[in-house]
Parts: C-alpha cells; structure tokens; sequence
C-alpha cells in the first residue's frame, strides 16, 4: 500500500505562485508515472501534468507554459510549480500514480488551491 500526501496549496493572489507537493510513504517514481490533475466541484476531474519514470513530462493545454511537473527521488516527492496563478485554478489538487498494464492507481486526499484578490 501506497499513501500520498499532497501539501503546499492555498490562497495566493491572481498571477501569484505556488509549489504543491506530493510526498510518497515509499520509493516509487522509477516504476511509476506520477500525475496532478484537478477536479472542480460538479466538474470531472481533469489531467494537469505527468512525468513518467523515464522523466518525460506531458501538460494539459491549459496549463502548458505555467505549470512544471518534477520529482526528487531522493526525497520520493513530486512537484508542481505553477506561475502566473488565474482565478480559473481554483480547485482541488490531486496526485496520482500508476503503473502501465497494472492494477497500480493510487491518489493522495488533494490540497486546496484558491485564486482570489
């Protein structure tokens, strides 16, 4: 069993920035893609960025230019950096990783991100 702990969300100004966390009870990033995406309330929940173990990134249209996805694997954390905050941000962060032609899929509890003057 896998636990993921996301943190570093908020209140932050329009055009503020963040870095949100995603630490990991245990060394997986080598074996996993490991993802943010975002879920507004009566909204599906939507892909942000992904890394995969080989460190290739993938971004959300939206977000492309403001966002940078990475991850320490000595401190089993990943990261997302977002510059240039819009109200439009505003929701729940969630971090996910999975394992391909697995059962692997495990998501953290989310962290609150709120853009607001």
């Amino acid at each position: 069993q896998v636990q993921l702990v996301e943190s570093g969300g908020g209140l932050v100004q329009p055009g503020g920035s963040l870095r949100l966390s995603c630490a990991a009870s245990q060394s997986i990033f080598g074996k996993s893609t490991m993802g943010w995406y975002r879920q507004a309330p009566g909204k599906q929940r939507e892909l942000v960025a992904t890394i995969t173990s080989g460190g290739t990134t993938n971004y959300a249209e939206s977000v492309k230019g403001r966002f940078t996805i990475s991850v320490d694997n000595a401190k089993n954390t990943l990261y997302l950096q977002i510059e240039s905050l819009k109200p439009g941000d505003t929701t729940l962060y969630y971090c996910n990783s999975t394992r391909p032609f697995t059962t692997w899929d495990y998501w953290g509890q989310g962290t609150q991100v709120t853009v607001s003057s």
